[in-house]
């Protein structure tokens, strides 16, 4: 099952990611269902999806429409193959296994992760925790500072009503400059494919972007503009995860916007011009840091890399941040990486299938209901 869509502002790339994995999908291993979720949340059977997947993957349209006759999402999740309830086909299909393309809020933040673990349905991809500590960028970076791994310097604060006008925003735009000086970059702390960011350089526009930053999400994270390169690394795997070949994002705008990471804006060069040296320190930084945010089945980890060339600081290897449902989209960089890696998209499509079944089969393992099973009423 391919979910896709969402309430989040990414609901679009959403559905250009859910069309390239629904069409790498191998048919001779996979009856795949999609599944829309609206952006007023409700769940949609995409049967014109699925109606086009049935004339090969060639005949999909250019993105997945969520649209479709609604159905209830845990009875979709649990009723075998067939969400609208025919299990006709359920003897001979394998386990149900979902994979949530959802991007940002109420997506990849661990709200249908949750959902997920309650239906006991393996899903592909990071849980509960790992998705929701990756989605808010100021638990991410105390996290990572906290196990020892750089990052730029960073303020957050919480705006919300009032708190956007311009007499109270005064003293929150000097406490920023005075700490981070200008230029600065200003995000929603949980948001991703650049959306809501502004790239600051006076006070004004430091005002003008807490302000966008907040019709998004009411914590926001600051960062100071580090002079560096920008790096990017795909991991993949559960107790054993893997590093691929990096790449380099060398953007076309002031800095790596929407546009130019889904209008083809900026240039993607795969792999990375770096020394044996540098691709080995930040693929074993790439896993330090899936590891200290307890993510599991993949990631991207976004890396700014100060090397100390051409103008640039001289601080190294310093990690921007972990996502945790990355773009599949045919100018994304995850799975261009592992393409590069020797990994094709078909093979990453079954690789994240046999990751969630085999994370789904050690939670059933260590899930225990039973209140004797616990130290304080165990026989001595």
């Amino acid at each position: 099952m391919v979910l896709f869509g969402g309430r989040s502002a990414e609901h679009d790339v959403s559905c250009v990611s859910a069309r390239h994995v629904v069409a790498a999908a191998d048919p001779d291993k996979y009856l795949v269902e999609p599944v829309g979720i609206t952006r007023q949340g409700r769940w949609v059977r995409a049967e014109a999806a699925l109606e086009a997947l049935g004339g090969g993957p060639e005949a999909l349209p250019e993105r997945l429409s969520a649209d479709g006759p609604e159905i209830e999402p845990l009875p979709a999740l649990t009723s075998g193959r067939d969400p609208s309830g025919d299990r006709s086909g359920a003897s001979t299909a394998g386990p149900t296994v979902v994979l949530p393309i959802l991007h940002g809020p109420m997506g990849e933040d661990g709200t249908v992760q949750g959902l997920l673990e309650l239906a006991r349905v393996p899903y592909a991809g990071a849980g509960v925790l790992a998705s929701a500590l990756c989605m808010d960028k100021t638990a991410a970076n105390a996290m990572l500072a906290s196990a020892g791994i750089a990052h730029t310097r960073w303020r957050s604060l919480t705006l919300d009503g009032p708190a956007t006008r311009d007499p109270e925003l005064a003293p929150q735009v000097e406490a920023i400059v005075a700490d981070l000086g200008l230029p600065v970059f200003v995000k929603p702390a949980s948001m991703g494919s650049s959306v809501g960011i502004t790239r600051a350089s006076t006070r004004t526009e430091v005002a003008d972007g807490l302000r966008l930053a907040a019709r998004y999400d009411r914590s926001i994270i600051v960062e100071e503009e580090a002079r560096a390169r920008e790096i990017e690394v795909a991991v993949l795997g559960n107790d054993e995860p893997v590093a691929s070949l990096p790449g380099e994002i060398v953007p076309g705008a002031a800095f790596y916007d929407y546009a130019d990471k889904y209008q083809d804006g900026a240039k993607l060069l795969v792999p990375a011009p770096l020394d044996d040296d540098e691709i080995a320190a930040c693929q074993s930084l790439a896993i330090d840091a899936y590891r200290a945010l307890r993510v599991e089945g993949l990631a991207r980890v976004d890396f700014l890399y100060e090397d100390g060339r051409d103008g640039r600081g001289d601080r190294g290897w310093l990690v921007s941040e972990l996502n945790t449902m990355p773009g599949f989209t045919p100018i994304s960089m995850y799975p261009k990486l592992w393409e590069a890696s020797g990994l094709d998209y078909s093979q990453l499509i079954d690789r994240l299938v046999e990751l969630a079944l085999e994370r789904h089969a050690r939670s059933e393992r260590h899930t225990r209901t039973d209140p004797a099973a616990s130290p304080a009423t165990a026989p001595s």
